[in-house]
């Protein structure tokens, strides 16, 4: 195991990597344009009552400033077969939107079908945390899509799960 000084950045992001998350889509309708941003920082059981989940976005984020002024942001928890979709939507020189099923709440919250769970939210707060901001969502209404296995990214890369069953017939 590496010693790892304070000064290192890409040491500590290469370490960071190591931790597997899952993937979320936050997208809302903002000024009626279709606004989104991915989060590997994604966290659900914050808080069971009231519901509450949280991400982090970096503050040199373009994006986020956007989203923010949304009334509802719509949490699509990326499925293992959204890999092209989730690339999509973090690009920063395409439409994030195009060709993407998606499903439009009337408050603006934007989901996108064959996720994992959606959860309709609205900021509670937002707290500065170094190089980013960490922000907590309070879920309005929750949907969740039972036999859909999540995308996951680890080492700078997505996973998907394996089960048992299959670990054991390889």
């Amino acid at each position: 195991m590496q010693n790892l000084t304070m000064t290192d950045q890409k040491a500590i992001e290469t370490a960071f990597a190591g931790f597997p998350s899952g993937v979320a889509a936050l997208t809302a309708l903002v000024d009626g344009v279709p606004t989104g941003l991915v989060a590997t920082s994604f966290t659900v059981g914050i808080s069971f009552d009231p519901p509450l989940v949280l991400f982090s976005v970096r503050n040199s984020s373009t994006t986020w400033p956007v989203l923010r002024r949304a009334v509802r942001i719509g949490v699509s928890v990326l499925g293992s077969e959204h890999e092209a979709a989730c690339m999509q939507l973090a690009s920063r020189d395409r439409d994030r939107f195009a060709g993407l099923a998606t499903e439009t709440t009337a408050d603006g919250a934007i989901f996108l079908h064959d996720s994992v769970m959606w959860l309709d939210c609205h900021i509670s707060v937002e707290i500065p945390a170094g190089d980013h901001s960490v922000i907590v969502l309070a879920v309005q209404s929750v949907k969740h899509a039972a036999g859909v296995e999540p995308l996951i990214y680890h080492s700078r890369t997505f996973r998907k799960l394996v089960t048992e069953a299959a670990d054991l017939a390889a």
